[in-house]
């Protein structure tokens, strides 16, 4: 497979690792949009929420409530915004579920 998250959260393309267990990573996003920006990738490939299975979709929940169990030590204290792109018209970059996690600072109200 040929998807550059696959390759980092293998190894194959280094990335430090904020947070890691069986189910996911967490990582500093490469092109940051907020002062605090990561990525929460889930370890298992799937392209977006569509096409999640129920297995995946508690793997997403369990990846959420981590993240907001870690939101102080990543600097996110004041709030965070969580955002999951979905195809071209989203600017989805990369077809492998990802969650962008930003803050640490005031965010734009231009999204929902």
């Amino acid at each position: 497979m040929d998807c550059v998250f696959c390759k980092i959260i293998s190894g194959e393309i280094p990335s430090p690792r904020l947070y890691e267990d069986e189910d996911f990573i967490i990582i500093r996003d490469i092109a940051p949009q907020a002062k605090c920006h990561y990525l929460a990738l889930p370890k298992k490939h799937f392209a977006d929420v569509t096409e999640m299975t129920a297995e995946d979709a508690a793997l997403v929940g369990r990846m959420l409530r981590k993240i907001g169990e870690l939101a102080p030590t990543l600097g996110l204290t004041g709030g965070f915004r969580l955002v999951s792109n979905k195809g071209a018209d989203a600017m989805q970059s990369v077809p492998h579920l990802h969650i962008h996690i930003l803050g640490g600072e005031k965010l734009s109200d231009k999204m929902c």
